[in-house]
């Protein structure tokens, strides 16, 4: 019987574990392109006015920028990406994305109309597809079952961090180029500080890309294949995690619900506190993504940890234990509603990042564990299409559905944020218990 735990490890002739320093290399290098590429995907947040003084763009045309023009061609181009990662060497899998996410991001700086930035932009979202599922893959084939959560926790990490370092640097780089410091240089020196700031960041993957390339590729490890090394087909593959429905199918479907709650808190916390108590937004963007930091932090790593402790006392179902408490803290923490000041709110968001961050690490480590090793970055690939798909799709939108339909009023934003996070948190809660259930029934010996 397939076990959580794979005790290939124990099986005779497995091959040893890579050693530790060799493969908390790879996930320091991970961790290092996971904040690389989250400061490539949110960087326009801060280029929206000069990007439409540019190129003579509208604001719902920006917005495709930031939305449309990435995340759906990143969920979609995530799937065969993650195929690629199965049957390909991932780390030139990996180095591929790099490169190509670097370059695209090269091409925005150089866009001279909207479409042209749109295309640069999707092209940025297939490079960067190509990280999560091939690292994944490389992280479970290099850490025992007692340790995954930690290191996986840390490549999380990279990507709640990056969204912070992405303010951080963009506001840097952008505030030298407005006062000339860049004046003289080559390549960036004669463009406009929007610009500059894209190819500085599209430049600075080129080094990432050669890091990514000492990365050792790790053997592959319990191949549904068997012996042979072959990956399976592509049918065949998807027919193995099929069969694992009982668990799989709550806790995608958990994961993309805290997706969805994560758009909807996120996008509209910024615009709760303006409206409800009249908070600046240089105040916010420093609290605010302070907090999200802290949290996302507490929540990879730190549950990581804790996760790898629980492993060795009941098994590797027990992670998701902690998944359910976490997010039954996750609950309380959407009643924005309730909310009456900019300290709680603040508060609140940071516990909620917390509980999402810490359900959506195990969540991952757990498929990784359960999916057999020629269909790891496929299964990978598959939360990046749902919780894209929820989040984008539904997360950043009911809020405002629900203010302009149903309350008819624009300072309700705390009710409209709870309308859609507080019944989605209980929903996934329970879907993560109901793939707690079902994962124990399977981690046998």
């Amino acid at each position: 019987m397939m076990t959580l735990s794979h005790s290939e490890s124990a099986a005779t002739g497995a091959p040893p574990w890579p050693p530790a320093s060799r493969a908390w290399w790879a996930v320091g290098v991970f961790c290092i392109a996971a904040v690389l590429s989250y400061s490539d995907r949110q960087i326009l947040s801060l280029l929206v006015d000069p990007i439409r003084a540019d190129l003579h763009a509208t604001d719902v045309q920006v917005g495709l920028l930031q939305g449309a023009a990435f995340a759906l061609i990143y969920a979609v181009a995530g799937i065969g990406l993650g195929r690629a990662a199965d049957v390909l060497p991932r780390r030139l899998v990996i180095v591929a994305g790099v490169v190509v996410w670097s370059l695209a991001t090269l091409a925005c700086g150089y866009a001279t109309s909207f479409w042209g930035l749109f295309a640069a932009r999707a092209v940025v979202g297939i490079g960067e597809a190509a990280l999560a599922p091939a690292a994944m893959s490389i992280i479970t084939d290099s850490f025992p079952v007692n340790r995954r959560g930690a290191a996986t926790g840390t490549f999380l990490m990279g990507m709640i961090v990056g969204g912070g370092v992405a303010l951080a640097l963009g506001g840097a780089i952008l505030q030298a180029a407005e006062s000339g410091a860049m004046r003289g240089l080559p390549i960036i020196g004669a463009l406009a500080p929007w610009r500059a700031g894209l190819v500085i960041l599209g430049l600075l993957g080129l080094p990432v890309a050669a890091l990514a390339a000492t990365v050792p590729e790790p053997r592959r490890r319990h191949l549904a294949g068997g012996a042979s090394g072959r990956p399976l087909p592509l049918q065949d593959a998807a027919r193995r995690l099929a069969a694992l429905w009982p668990v799989l199918a709550p806790l995608y479907a958990a994961m993309g619900l805290s997706s969805l709650c994560d758009f909807a808190i996120l996008n509209w916390i910024p615009t709760f506190l303006i409206r409800r108590f009249g908070v600046g937004v240089a105040e916010i963007g420093g609290v605010l993504g302070a907090v999200v930091i802290a949290g996302g932090v507490l929540g990879s790593v730190g549950a990581g940890i804790v996760a790898d402790r629980m492993v060795k006392r009941g098994g590797a179902s027990s992670r998701l234990l902690l998944a359910v408490g976490a997010m039954l803290a996750g609950i309380v923490s959407t009643l924005f509603i309730l909310a009456p000041s900019p300290p709680l709110v603040f508060a609140l968001a940071g516990v909620w990042i917390f509980a999402s961050t810490t359900g959506q690490s195990i969540g991952i480590t757990v498929l990784q564990e359960l999916a057999p090793g020629d269909a790891r970055g496929l299964s990978v690939s598959i939360v990046s299409l749902i919780n894209i798909g929820l989040g984008l799709a539904l997360g950043a939108a009911l809020p405002a559905l629900i203010l302009e339909h149903v309350l008819h009023d624009p300072t309700a934003v705390g009710a409209a944020i709870t309308a859609v996070a507080l019944p989605c948190a209980l929903v996934a809660t329970a879907l993560y218990r109901i793939a707690l259930a079902a994962a124990r029934k399977i981690d046998k010996p």
